[in-house]
Formats: C-alpha cells, structure tokens, sequence
C-alpha cells in the first residue's frame, strides 16, 4: 500500500525518496550505498532536523523552569518553592523523561514500529509545551511536565532507533553518523536556552514556554514533510503484539498511575523525595530488563555476551549522568547566586549558561566525526569512549574547586565556560557512541529495549543528579565537587582496567 509523506501509515517502497524515483530501501538492503548527507544516508538530514526542533523545546523549557519553581511568586512570577524542593522536581522530571523511553520502547518494538512512535510521540511533546503555557501554577506544571515526559521518552528510543536502521552492525561510519544526529541535538540545545530566557527576562515565564510550543510545531512541520525519506525497515514492527495482549499493561499502567496519587495523598512522595523515588523506580526496572535479555530463549550466547559487556559501561553511563545532568540543577543554582553574569553593564539572563555546553558541542562534533572516520578500526574502543566520558565529568567538576567556598557572584564567566568545555569533551566521548553502540549490540529482537536501557541509564542519573543537588550548599561547595569529582574519575579507571575483557565480550561490535 502507498501512502503520502505525512500519513499515518508513514512512508513504503513506493514513496520517492527525494522527489523523483521511488528508491526507498526495503529492510534487507545495505545502506552503506547511500551516502546523499555529507557521506551517510539522506534520511539521517530528516532525523538531524526534527530532533533539533524538538531539543529547542524541551531544552529551552528546562532552562526556564528551575527558575520558575523556585523564584518567588512577586515579583518574579515563578511558584515559589524551596531550592532543595525544585532541584527534587528537576531531577525527577529529567529521570520520567528517561524512563518513559521504556514504554517508548515498547510501543516501537509491538505496536507503531519506530517511525510511526516518533511522529506520534512529538505531538505529544508539543502538547505538554502548550499545557505549560497556558495552564497555571502547579497544575499547570503537573499536566506539562507529564506530557513532555512521555512524548520525549517516544522520541528518544524511536529517534536513536531509526538512525540506527541507518547502518550494519559493523558499519565503520555509525559513530560519526551519531555525531551529525548529535550535533543537530546541540544546536536545539543552544538556541532553546537564549531564546527562552530571553524571552523569560522580558515577557515573562508562560511566554518562554509557549515558545518552546512553537518550536516544537515546526519540528513536527518539518518531520511530516520529509518523513518519504525515512527507510521502510524503520516502519515494520519487528515483534507484533497478539490481539488483545494489550489489556494487560494497560491495567498494569492504570494501577501505577492510581498508586502514585494514593501515595501523593498520604504524603510518601513529596517534592523533596521525589527525584529519589524515581531513581528506586529506574533501577528496579533496569534490572529487570537487564535479566530479560540475560535469561530469553530468544537470545543467542553471542548475544548475551554482549549484554553482559554492556553491563560496565552502562554503570560508568549512569555516573556520568548523575553529574552531566547538574547543569539543570546544581550548575543552573550556581550560576544564578554564584556566577558574575554582568557583562560590561548588562546582566546576561542565568539560563544562557545551559547554551554554553552545547555551543562547544556543535563546534566540537564534526571534529570528532571525522576523527572518528579517518582513525576507523584505530579509534579507542567504545570502553575507553565511555571512561573518557565518565572520567572527564570528574575533571569538570574538579574545576570549581578554585572558586569553592566564595562569596556572592564572585566565579567569572570565564571559568563557567571553560568548564562547560570539559562537559562537551566528556559528553562527546560518552553519549553519541553510547547511542550507536545501543542499537548494535543488543539482540535482534529486543533492539528498542536495548537502546531504552542506554536510557535508563540517562533516566537513573537524571534522577540522582536531582538528589545529589539536595546536598549541594554554597559553604560545602568544596566538599561537593570534590568528592563527586574523585569518585568519577576513580570509576573511569576502572572501566579502563576492564576494557580488554569488554572488548572480547562485545563479540564482534567495535
């Protein structure tokens, strides 16, 4: 059956695949043929633009909202909160983003296929920007953030899945193609921020993020049109689920839902304890995913032994997160109260810090792209990506110990933006390969499942950065970075030590 670009029965083999003859691959050809986008395949162009739409939205609105929880009601509009309660909320938000990649994962692998869950799964994410916008107070906060999370986590694990039908197995251009994809990632990650927080500084809090709506609504503009791009495997649903088997987690989510308002109510789950309930939640479940794809009869022994390898990095994943994420929380506090943002007579709003990260990510990424290509098989492996990551995020967080313990706005811009250049480098070795390597190693019937447990790992620390922010107080900064900083850098030894028999284990993935 052919259908249109933007139906939702998304594109076939019969749909053009730019402009002029119907070329679209079927699952089992081989992509390496297509080199239309700077050398990769034409649909990564598509992929790069509708995730940077989507990272402007989601990334300006974060920016705005720490800010929004917590300043006082008047003047300064936001809600009022206490500090330890917003960075709570924060981090539980950013940690639901990551877990709802889970059902994201699910409803690809049995229900929507990929592509279907990622057209489907934005509109949700535009919803809940429009629900921020217009709904007030906490309400209003309850019913956004909810719907962002849900729709994120759908177009994270579809998004990364779809590049990943991009490339074989032991395709030599996958990391660098998830560099490109990465990059698109950064420039949203950029522009979000300064645009939002300027608009906070001048229209108010509901304005920034009815812009992040609209940031949104062009992303899905431009996915629906070029969606004929996209491949036919990207389409199928590779383990279809039997009719009427879908009763059963759909009671499983209505419970969950009952038993955590019920626990609401009885004051169990406050903000304060939030963000560490939702990090229990993610462990739990990653566990037992992990097992599921140990112990299936659907699992070949290559197979599980490169889930088992898969085991140590995912760990060093989750530590890297737990601090990289602080920059929604710890890092955003501290350059609010800490940092001297008045820059030759103009005070530069505290969110255009969350753009400087991504400002050094856009301009580093093609220089790892390419580095990654022309070293090919002479690149580390990913093990040594991956402690590079966790233990650059040690040396960043080392960084402020200078200016630990001051007084007022006293750190300089500069030191916020050359340790926010340790950031880019440490996230650059860490979560585009560690995209790419999620959708190749893990079994063929559970790669969804595979690339949402790389999630998890954002969604545990996203989470446990929102707790660790409780204990952060300008009069123990010292102590804080310190011990956070060593404990880092001590596990990417580690991974260093056990990188020989990662490698051996990984059966064949680079």
């Amino acid at each position: 059956m052919t259908t249109t670009p933007g139906s939702p029965d998304g594109p076939t083999a019969d749909d053009p695949a730019d402009g002029s003859v119907a070329t679209t691959p079927d699952p089992g050809e081989d992509f390496s043929a297509d080199r239309r986008f700077f050398g990769h395949p034409l649909a990564l162009a598509n992929l790069f633009s509708v995730e940077l739409w989507e990272r402007f939205s989601f990334y300006g609105m974060q920016a705005v909202m720490t800010l929004y929880l917590y300043y006082s009601v008047v003047p300064d509009g936001g809600l009022g909160l206490e500090k330890a309660e917003a960075t709570s909320i924060i981090g539980a938000y950013g940690g639901m983003v990551y877990l709802a990649c889970v059902a994201g994962a699910w409803i690809s692998d049995r229900v929507l296929g990929a592509e279907r869950t990622l057209f489907y799964a934005a509109c949700t994410v535009m919803l809940g920007h429009i629900a921020l916008a217009v709904l007030p107070g906490l309400g209003g906060v309850a019913v956004g953030l909810v719907l962002v999370a849900l729709g994120s986590g759908g177009v994270k694990t579809a998004a990364t899945s779809v590049v990943g039908s991009l490339y074989r197995r032991d395709d030599p251009r996958a990391d660098a193609g998830f560099s490109i994809f990465y990059m698109g990632v950064n420039i949203g990650a950029l522009v979000g921020p300064l645009l939002t927080g300027l608009t906070r500084t001048t229209l108010g809090f509901h304005w920034a993020f009815g812009l992040a709506a609209v940031g949104m609504a062009i992303g899905l503009g431009i996915y629906t049109l070029g969606r004929r791009n996209i491949p036919v495997s990207a389409t199928t649903v590779p383990n279809p689920l039997p009719s009427g088997a879908w009763v059963r987690p759909a009671v499983g989510v209505l419970v969950a839902a009952v038993v955590v308002a019920l626990l609401f109510v009885l004051g169990v789950l406050t903000a304060d304890n939030l963000s560490t309930a939702v990090a229990i939640v993610v462990a739990l479940i990653a566990i037992g995913l992990f097992t599921l794809l140990l112990t299936s009869p659907r699992v070949t022994a290559d197979e599980r032994s490169r889930v088992r390898s898969f085991i140590p990095m995912w760990l060093a994943s989750v530590v890297f997160w737990s601090l990289f994420q602080q920059q929604f929380t710890v890092v955003e506090l501290y350059a609010d109260e800490r940092l001297d943002r008045v820059l030759g007579g103009w005070e530069m709003p505290t969110e255009f810090v969350n753009s400087l990260e991504p400002f050094f990510v856009i301009v580093l990424a093609p220089l790892f792209a390419l580095m990654w290509t022309k070293l090919g098989t002479r690149a580390p492996s990913t093990p040594i990506k991956f402690a590079l990551g966790a233990g650059g995020m040690g040396i960043a967080f080392l960084l402020f110990l200078p200016w630990a313990g001051g007084t007022g706005a006293t750190t300089p811009v500069l030191a916020i933006v050359l340790i926010m250049l340790v950031f880019a480098l440490a996230e650059l070795n860490l979560s585009p390969v560690g995209l790419s390597l999620s959708t190749r190693i893990g079994p063929a019937l559970f790669r969804s499942q595979t690339v949402a447990l790389f999630y998890l790992s954002i969604s545990l620390g996203s989470a446990l950065a929102g707790t660790l922010a409780g204990f952060y107080d300008p009069s123990v900064e010292g102590a804080y970075f310190s011990t956070l900083g060593i404990a880092a850098l001590v596990l990417g030894g580690v991974l260093v030590a056990l990188a020989p028999w990662v490698r051996r284990a990984m059966r064949g993935v680079r």
